[in-house]
């Protein structure tokens, strides 16, 4: 399901009335939901990204000190 399906409904259906659309009900069964998503989906690649980082920094002042010696 596309998540813009609900929010054309309300407007189409609406227009078909004559009413203006309320789109506060379509407005809050999608965007909240989807801003969920995108905002986890973002800390959680984001949290490896920094886990990857802080990983290649360690091996590499391992590395680093190995070869000092």
């Amino acid at each position: 399901m596309n998540p813009f399906e609900p929010i054309v409904g309300t407007v189409i259906a609406a227009h078909l009335r004559g009413l203006h659309p309320n789109l506060t009900t379509a407005y809050r069964q999608i965007a909240f939901p989807v801003a969920v998503v995108v905002g986890a989906i973002a800390l959680i690649s984001a949290s490896v990204m920094e886990i990857r980082h802080y990983r290649q920094a360690k091996a590499l002042a391992q590395i680093e000190r190995i070869s000092q010696v």
